[in-house]
Order: C-alpha cells, then sequence, then structure tokens
C-alpha cells in the first residue's frame, strides 16, 4: 500500500487535510464542512492545528515523521523523525525504511490549547529491539553445564 508516490503524491496530504477539517468539525460540530472557510474562527482554528504524524512499522517500532527527506533513491522511505528524549533533541535523526515495512501512518491534528497530556507514545528510540532470530536472539541463552 505504501510507496514513493503515497508520501509524496496527493494521498498523504490529504491525510493530513482530512486530519485538520475532523478536527475542526468536532470543535465547531453546528458547522457545516463547506462553510469553514466563511466562518472566521474555524479558520482561524484550522490554520493553528498542529499535526503529529506517525509511522509504525511491522517491528513494532514507531516514529513521529518531522520532515520528508529527499534523497536520490526512491527505494526507501527517507525521513528526519521527532526525538521523544530530550538528550535526543539536540542532534537530527534521518531514518531510511523500506515501505514495505511499514504498517500504518496515523495523522493527529490538535489545537495546541487542546493537547492532551498523555500523547501517543513514540517506539522508535528503545534501546534496541527484542531479537527474533539469529545470532543475537541466543545471546542471552545459558550454555552448556549442569545446573546447581
Amino acid at each position: 500500500m505504501f510507496d514513493y508516490d503515497w508520501f509524496h503524491g496527493s494521498a498523504f496530504e490529504q491525510q493530513q487535510f482530512e486530519a485538520r477539517l475532523r478536527c475542526v468539525l468536532t470543535h465547531f460540530p453546528d458547522l457545516e464542512p463547506e462553510k469553514i472557510e466563511s466562518n472566521e474562527a474555524a479558520c482561524k482554528f484550522f490554520e493553528e492545528l498542529e499535526l503529529r504524524r506517525l509511522i509504525y512499522l511491522r517491528d513494532g517500532f514507531s516514529y513521529e515523521l518531522k520532515n520528508v527527506v529527499e534523497v536520490e533513491s526512491k527505494a526507501h522511505f527517507t525521513f528526519e523523525c521527532e526525538p521523544v528524549d530530550d538528550q535526543y533533541k539536540v542532534g537530527a535523526f534521518v531514518v531510511a525504511v523500506p515501505f514495505e515495512d511499514i504498517a500504518r501512518v496515523e495523522v493527529f491534528a490538535v489545537h495546541p490549547t487542546e493537547k492532551p497530556d498523555d500523547m501517543p507514545a513514540i517506539t522508535g528510540f528503545r534501546t534496541k529491539p527484542e531479537p527474533q532470530f539469529g545470532r543475537e536472539a541466543y545471546a542471552d541463552r545459558p550454555r552448556g553445564g549442569t545446573e546447581d
């Protein structure tokens, strides 16, 4: 489902627009969608909305997209992610992910005055993923000898 065109074409832009639009409609429940542009308060609210764009991978990691990075290779999705931990906010993380590893993309629109205290957890900065197979999966396994 996800490929280069999804992130660089209109689909990703539409998803972000829809998140903003639906946030406005939730905040202004009596306003019809086609009348948003003529409502000054709704337009101002729409413009002030912040977006969180979360990329979930099949291996359980997730990242918050800060910016799409344009690179020559189109075989991977390359982006700068938003660090969660303060110690990582001094630098920049650029991540390249094979498109087939992307399981889900979520866009969360919220007004700065209505941000929830507990935002979605981002797991892309775990110390190390749990080994699933290969050499690392057996690194901590007891070896030989007898048990006491």
